[in-house]
């Protein structure tokens, strides 16, 4: 997931530098979706690691 936003984030860089605005504004908007959903992933398996970590009392 992270890889992918970071390839819309080029691509988004790439069109930005060359001029294509709106396509570089469809990456840059693709990549941030991308990395919002990477991050909610994220903690979501650190949170339930760590609750499958501990043992019952």
């Amino acid at each position: 997931m992270l890889g992918w936003a970071l390839t819309f984030l080029v691509v988004a860089l790439i069109a930005a530098f060359l001029g294509f605005s709106g396509v570089a504004a469809a990456s840059a908007g693709i990549a941030k979706i991308l990395f919002v959903v990477f991050l909610v992933l994220f903690v979501a398996a650190m949170v339930f690691r760590a609750l499958r970590g501990r043992s019952p009392v």
